[in-house]
C-alpha cells in the first residue's frame, strides 16, 4: 500500500492560504500521516517506509532522523541547505532587495493584509519568481491537463526555504536505512551539497547517482530512480 497526499493548501487538500509552504508544518502533517497508516488493518506498522523528493527529500531526512517508526527512507535529490541554495540562485547584488521584500511582507501581514505572492518559476526578470533556471521552467510549466497546480506561492515560503537547513540532521537518520538519490548536474538542490551530506550520513546507507539535472529522476531517468527506491524498500521493509 502507498499513501500519497497533497500538502495542506495545495491540490485537493484544504487549508489557507493556498500555495503556502511551511516545511515544519508539512513535516508535522507527515507524522500525522504515519500515525494514520498505523491505524489501518492493511498496514503492518513495523513496515512503514518514507519516500521524499526535492524539498520533501529534505523532509524525509528530518523524519528519518526523528521518527523511529520508519523502517526505511529514500531522499531523492533532497534539499540540504536552503541558505546555500539561495546564495547560488540569487546574485549577490539582489540579496538586499529580496530581504527587503521579506520585511515588507512581514509588515503587511502585521497590518492585516494577506501574505504577498510570487510566481514559482518565470523567465521574465521583471516578475518576481522563486526559480528562473530553464529546466525548472520547463518542468513546472509542462501541460498537466486537469491537475490542480498553480504557478504561484507565498513570498514567505521563500523566506522559510532560505531558513531550512537539513544537513544538520543527516547523521541522525542512522540506524534507519537511508537511500540518497543524487543527480550529477543538479543546479536546484545542488549536487555537491547532496554528496557531502551523504558522506556525513552513517550506515546503513546507499548512494545512487543519476545522470542529469534535478528533474531527470522524474523524467528521463525515472526508471533508474524508481527502481532504486523500490529495491531499497524491498530490502528493508520485506
Amino acid at each position: 500500500m502507498v499513501l500519497v497526499h497533497d500538502h495542506r493548501g495545495f491540490g485537493a487538500s484544504d487549508g489557507v492560504p493556498r500555495q503556502d509552504v511551511d516545511p515544519w508544518r508539512q513535516i508535522a502533517d507527515w507524522r500525522r500521516a504515519i500515525s494514520y497508516l498505523e491505524t489501518l488493518d492493511v498496514v503492518d506498522p513495523k513496515r512503514i517506509g518514507l519516500w521524499g523528493t526535492s524539498y520533501a527529500g529534505g523532509h524525509a531526512i528530518v523524519l528519518g532522523a526523528t521518527d523511529r517508526r520508519l523502517r526505511g527512507v529514500v531522499a531523492q535529490v533532497p534539499t540540504i541547505s536552503g541558505y546555500e541554495q539561495g546564495q547560488r540562485r540569487i546574485a549577490p547584488e539582489n540579496v538586499a532587495a529580496i530581504e527587503e521584500t521579506f520585511a515588507d511582507d512581514d509588515r503587511a501581514q502585521l497590518a492585516g493584509n494577506a501574505p504577498r505572492r510570487q510566481a514559482i518559476v518565470g523567465a521574465d526578470t521583471a516578475v518576481p519568481a522563486a526559480y528562473r533556471a530553464k529546466d525548472a521552467i520547463e518542468f513546472y510549466l509542462q501541460p498537466l491537463g486537469s491537475a490542480a497546480w498553480e504557478n504561484d506561492v507565498t513570498v514567505r515560503s521563500t523566506r522559510a526555504a532560505r531558513m531550512y537547513e537539513l544537513g544538520h540532521w543527516i547523521a541522525r537518520v542512522s540506524p534507519t536505512p537511508l537511500l540518497m538519490v543524487v543527480a550529477t548536474h543538479d543546479a536546484v538542490t545542488l549536487t555537491d551539497l547532496g554528496l557531502a551530506a551523504y558522506e556525513r550520513a552513517l550506515e546503513p546507507k546507499r548512494l545512487v547517482t543519476i545522470s542529469g539535472g534535478h528533474f531527470d529522476p522524474y523524467v528521463s531517468q525515472f526508471a533508474v530512480s524508481s527502481a532504486a527506491a523500490i529495491d531499497w524498500f524491498k530490502q528493508h521493509l520485506a
